[in-house]
């Protein structure tokens, strides 16, 4: 025992030497992300946005606050023309590493993308999934409000993806991501169903298929999306987004659906109430659907405006312990929105008063498991500012 401290006590400099060594050694020949002209190869934004907000329950003022709605730090750019590369952090989220992937929660995009002339593409690391949906892709600054459906579900994960683009207007994305990034006692709130396996191949492979039509103005994007939750117990994506952009006019319709072995997304899960006489669990054969409708108008060069809906489903395909057969929810989001940019120049910056709306209707096997979900609203008033720091 002697020698082995006496080992380590020699060994320890070595190691705290080695973890303060440069990740590069550089020289002459050292390349940087600067180019041989002096110029920065990277972009460095900061993106936030803060309001002042109003909540209301069921019509009844419940209080007022400040709020940092989002605070992101990304860097990208090209290190030549064949690979470029995004990392997106965001510091509204834990920071908390997961297991899965061995990455902290608040890391939204951290990959590496190889370019093969205009035809191929290859992503690796961190990233979205490959899912259709215009909310799914676009930042979600310029998203505002999401979904019942989109806030339960993470679409950043590790894998790899290869888009194969036939023609500048036909794209296919194949990809092979993980389906969650962290272990089942992480990932759902009462554990894993009694009497499954975790999966050996905790993954999700989707195909996407994305067209532009009319000179651009249209875009589709199809997916559909396949994985394993437990040993036998799969999750099924079926997403599509509908788009049309020109002019002053940006309108889509999304429609989202995932039929899961497992919920977990949760939503059917945590209605649960207290006093039934029994433990809390998992739920097991969850479906859910979502419809979201939006159109901004820029109808003046400073003011922009919008209104927004989501109709929303949640329901069981197939009893399962406390949970009978049939939907158990019906939800409704209702957004508008004014946006003012007062600088021309600066499109990355506007002032905005935002109204949100979310009701619920509980169905009857809802209300067996005792579930409360109060109708509440929102008003906001805030600034948002992308910030192109280099």
């Amino acid at each position: 025992m002697k020698r082995l401290s006496l080992f380590l006590v020699l060994l320890l400099p070595f190691a705290v030497s080695a973890q303060n060594e440069p990740l590069i050694a550089y020289d002459d020949s050292t390349k940087t992300l600067f180019d041989d002209s002096g110029r920065f190869n990277s972009h460095i934004n900061l993106e936030f946005a803060s309001s002042a907000n109003a909540y209301f329950t069921e019509g009844a003022f419940d209080e007022a606050s400040f709020k940092m709605n989002r605070v992101r730090l990304e860097i990208l750019g090209r290190l030549n023309d064949n690979l470029s590369y995004h990392f997106r952090q965001s510091f509204n989220k834990y920071s908390n590493p997961h297991s899965v992937d061995n990455m902290s929660s608040s890391i939204e995009y951290a990959y590496i993308k190889w370019h093969h002339e205009d035809r191929f593409e290859l992503v690796a690391g961190k990233q979205f999934l490959a899912v259709a949906g215009y909310e799914g892709w676009v930042n979600g600054l310029k998203v505002r409000e999401f979904s019942e459906f989109n806030n339960n579900f993470e679409i950043f994960q590790s894998g790899l993806t290869g888009v194969i683009k036939f023609t500048p207007t036909q794209h296919l994305m194949l990809q092979v991501a993980n389906n969650r990034n962290a272990t089942d006692s992480e990932m759902y709130l009462y554990g894993l169903p009694e009497g499954l396996e975790s999966s050996k191949l905790p993954l999700l492979a989707t195909a996407n298929w994305n067209g532009w039509f009319a000179d651009g103005a249209l875009h589709l994007m199809y997916s559909a999306s396949a994985g394993q939750l437990a040993k036998g117990k799969n999750i099924y994506y079926l997403m599509c987004g509908n788009i049309y952009e020109k002019g002053p006019v940006l309108a889509y319709l999304d429609v989202l659906y995932s039929r899961s072995a497992i919920d977990s997304q949760q939503r059917i899960t945590t209605l649960q109430g207290q006093g039934r006489g029994s433990l809390p669990v998992t739920a097991r054969n969850t479906e859910y659907l979502t419809f979201i409708a939006n159109v901004d108008y820029r109808f003046h060069p400073k003011w922009n405006g919008y209104i927004k809906g989501a109709y929303e489903t949640a329901g069981i395909y197939e009893a399962n312990g406390p949970f009978a057969a049939g939907r158990y929810t019906t939800s409704w989001n209702a957004q508008a929105c004014m946006e003012w940019f007062p600088f021309e120049e600066d499109g990355g910056f506007k002032v905005f008063l935002h109204y949100v709306y979310k009701g619920y209707e509980l169905e009857e096997n809802a209300k067996a498991l005792g579930a409360v979900l109060p109708h509440t609203q929102r008003l906001s008033l805030g600034i948002q500012y992308i910030i192109p720091v280099l």
